[in-house]
């Protein structure tokens, strides 16, 4: 047996079966086994491995075990003479496993490599090359201080900067995500360190490897699509307990934590300073447009009720302390109100905001006319606080769009102009999967596969596809896994790589396409974020 693939799975079943279906076109000329761990995934993920690939070994666990834990159960029970650790949310070439293979049969010295990873936008994944995350390494990655120097030898070390990343080189730690391992080299390390329940791992074992006396390599010459939702992941807290918790169990079982007190102090303050930074992002992106909102209808009422009063009744009247006790109960039911009209879902929609807010409008006029006399004090004021509300709210949810603000989409914005590279057959179901994306589109056209193919929405042929985007200038390409090749569409990927074109994949005989951290499927148009992949 050559070759070994333990791929841990954890509620990623549309990832996870475009990864297999690579694995299995990689596997075709050597021996090869495929070993899947399922960390008690409750997507259906074990019925698809048991329907669509039978002869992959599936081990299923009845809580979730961590990644290091479901790695070793999957190291334990291989066959081959290597071991490969593969992610779920990754695509790999057709001829993937054969180079790796001849590039440690040719490096006897070699006890794992890694390769050259890149993500759903075409952009190098820097933690294809890591060096040894020692304190002063690991504080300067922490802290920030690595990305002002990224090419330097010294502040960024943890990503090697200094080395070109198409170079072949030695690298002290490689990612979990994609990590081939000399077996030989396994049996003298042993297996993960279970103390890592996610992310750290692989650093530890790497590094375990190299304490051995082998050497780790980055292998650029090989790529593969990595799904990561780097930006998701690293605003979330849980990503930031368990890196810097894994980051510090490293440190203080290779390195001592006596020994480098001061420096183990100071990581700690950057898990506490950066924790709180997550802490405080989360916060902004789940309630800043609700508060902004009830701060606006609050400031409506309050310009609102002096006017009406001087107006009504003259300068020396006041309503009733009582008023204004009533009057968040009104600005809270126009948030609810928009809240179940979905004006708050990441996008906002300008549209379902004044949805909201004319339904909020209309149950505030309905709840005053049942409330009792003593209570009834303006229909008036409450009918021009919810006016207010409804061109003032909309109004402000413009100019932060405009802003640049993620959470909310401008209706204004000029539809996005798509590319579609598939054959003829294909096009119109593409077309309407893209449209149930509920985005403005301009579909450019079609660039055909094959050169015979000239239909009559057809701009030019794959050969082409450069000439072609500098003329149209798209926002989004999207490829058809049907007839090309998954070493073609991440070559053309890593070309796209920073002209600040989106990509997504539609893979073949499934009616859904997968971009960077998302899958939309075409049933029913759910975005599934990939933030439980366990990525190191």
């Amino acid at each position: 047996m050559d070759l070994s693939v333990i791929i841990v799975n954890y509620n990623v079943r549309h990832f996870l079966e475009q990864c297999l279906l690579s694995v299995k076109t990689a596997a075709e000329n050597i021996g090869c086994e495929v070993i899947v761990v399922d960390n008690n995934s409750a997507d259906g993920s074990c019925s698809m491995i048991k329907k669509n690939f039978p002869e992959v070994t599936l081990i299923r666990n009845n809580d979730n075990r961590g990644f290091a834990a479901a790695c070793n159960q999957g190291m334990v029970i291989s066959a081959g003479k290597y071991v490969l650790l593969l992610n779920p949310d990754t695509l790999v070439e057709e001829d993937t496993f054969i180079r790796c293979i001849e590039f440690m049969n040719e490096h006897p010295d070699a006890g794992a490599l890694g390769v050259r990873m890149i993500d759903g936008h075409g952009r190098l994944l820097p933690e294809s090359k890591r060096a040894l995350p020692t304190p002063v390494t690991a504080f300067f990655k922490m802290t920030g201080i690595s990305k002002l120097f990224p090419r330097s030898h010294f502040f960024n070390r943890y990503y090697m900067g200094h080395i070109d990343s198409f170079q072949t080189a030695q690298s002290d730690i490689l990612s979990g995500a994609f990590m081939f391992i000399r077996k030989e080299a396994l049996v003298k390390t042993g297996l993960m360190d279970e103390t890592f329940f996610m992310y750290g791992e692989d650093i530890d074992l790497s590094y375990r490897l190299i304490k051995e006396g082998f050497k780790n390599y980055y292998f650029p010459d090989v790529k593969i699509i990595h799904y990561k939702g780097e930006s998701t992941r690293k605003g979330d807290i849980n990503y930031i307990v368990h890196f810097y918790n894994a980051m510090l169990i490293f440190i203080k079982k290779h390195f001592g934590r006596k020994k480098n007190l001061t420096l183990y102090l100071l990581l700690y303050i950057a898990v506490l300073f950066w924790g709180f930074v997550a802490v405080m992002k989360n916060l902004y992106r789940k309630y800043f447009l609700p508060i902004a909102d009830i701060l606006t209808i609050t400031a409506g009422f309050i310009i609102i009720i002096p006017l009406w009063e001087n107006f009504k009744f003259g300068r020396d009247y006041n309503y009733p302390r009582i008023f204004w006790l009533i009057i968040p109960a009104y600005s809270l039911i126009v948030v609810l109100s928009v809240f179940f009209t979905g004006g708050y879902r990441s996008p906002s929609r300008i549209l379902n905001v004044i949805k909201g807010l004319f339904t909020g409008i209309i149950v505030n006029i309905v709840i005053y006319s049942m409330l009792p006399l003593e209570l009834r004090f303006s229909r008036a004021v409450v009918l021009f606080g919810g006016l207010f509300a409804l061109i003032s709210i909309p109004a402000l949810r413009l100019l932060f769009s405009f802003a640049g603000m993620r959470q909310i989409r401008n209706p204004f914005t000029r539809p996005e102009k798509v590319l579609i590279v598939c054959n003829e057959t294909e096009y119109q179901d593409l077309v309407q999967l893209v449209l149930k994306t509920g985005n403005p589109v301009d579909f450019l056209g079609r660039i055909s596969i094959q050169d015979e193919d000239l239909g009559k929405e057809v701009l030019g042929s794959l050969d082409q596809i450069m000439e072609i985007i500098r003329i149209n200038r798209p926002d989004e390409i999207v490829f058809s896994a049907r007839e090309i090749p998954a070493s073609q569409i991440i070559d053309l990927m890593s070309m796209l790589s920073g002209k600040g074109i989106r990509t997504r994949i539609a893979p073949y005989g499934e009616k859904l396409l997968i971009g960077s951290n998302s899958v939309l499927l075409h049933d029913d148009l759910r975005e599934i974020d990939s933030s439980q992949l366990k990525v190191s």
